[in-house]
């Protein structure tokens, strides 16, 4: 097996206001993408933060452009072959216009809602040179590089496994705002799984096919924190 690179890629960060994030504070999260190395080109999940009015407003975003994004990662725009989004809001696929020509992937479902839904900036969608792959479900895009749908913030959020020799790398965008949160959903399905009593929290049905995929690392489209399975020693 092909050792896949995975590296992050730093798109900024913006300010998620207090009425968003549970806590009465407002809080400051990263944009982050992520470029996976690949003998048949690159691939990158996500594309950085889109620039409009009202999400200027209501998020503050200090935005690190595609170009320099990549540059910093050790690349350039025409040097990516792929384009994944986990999914279609601005701060995930602002730079797709940026990327014309590129095979696309995202979920049917995710393309219908951002096509229908006024929770999506349509302009940052059907953007002209964009071409979409539409999915249905779970596929193998390149040989170890296999997207998983992870329905929950929003209903087509997909998530990318990189399968290592070293174990796999996911790349989990949004499916958890934090790597704590992956934690616990990971230790209520083992707990459902130990038939601990209940009440219990109940985890995303996905989870065990994510775990299936024995994974080393889990990344994050919003949290510098790594997931790693409990047993790695420090």
């Amino acid at each position: 097996m092909t050792d896949h690179f995975v590296r992050r890629v730093d798109f900024g960060y913006f300010v998620r206001p207090a009425e968003e994030t549970e806590t009465g504070s407002p809080r400051v999260e990263p944009c982050l993408g992520y470029l996976i190395g690949h003998p048949e080109g690159l691939v990158l999940v996500d594309t950085g933060m889109g620039v409009h009015p009202g999400v200027d407003a209501h998020y503050r975003p200090q935005r690190v452009g595609l170009n320099e994004a990549l540059a910093a990662a050790g690349t350039r725009v025409d040097e990516i072959r792929y384009v994944v989004n986990c999914h279609l809001h601005f701060d995930h696929c602002g730079g797709n216009g940026e990327l014309p020509g590129r095979p696309n992937f995202a979920q049917r479902v995710e393309l219908e809602l951002a096509r229908s839904s006024d929770q999506y900036l349509p302009e940052f969608v059907d953007v002209p040179g964009v071409t979409y792959e539409e999915l249905d479900g779970e596929t193998e895009i390149l040989p170890g590089v296999v997207i998983v749908p992870t329905p929950g913030h929003t209903a087509g959020h997909q998530s990318v496994v990189v399968r290592r020799t070293d174990g796999a790398v996911i790349v989990a965008g949004q499916s958890h705002d934090h790597a704590v949160g992956f934690t616990g959903d990971v230790l209520a399905h083992r707990a459902v799984g130990e038939k601990l009593a209940e009440p219990l929290p109940v985890a995303p049905a996905w989870i065990p096919r994510l775990l299936q995929f024995d994974p080393a690392r889990v990344v994050f489209a919003h949290d510098n924190a790594v997931w790693e399975p409990a047993d790695t020693r420090c």
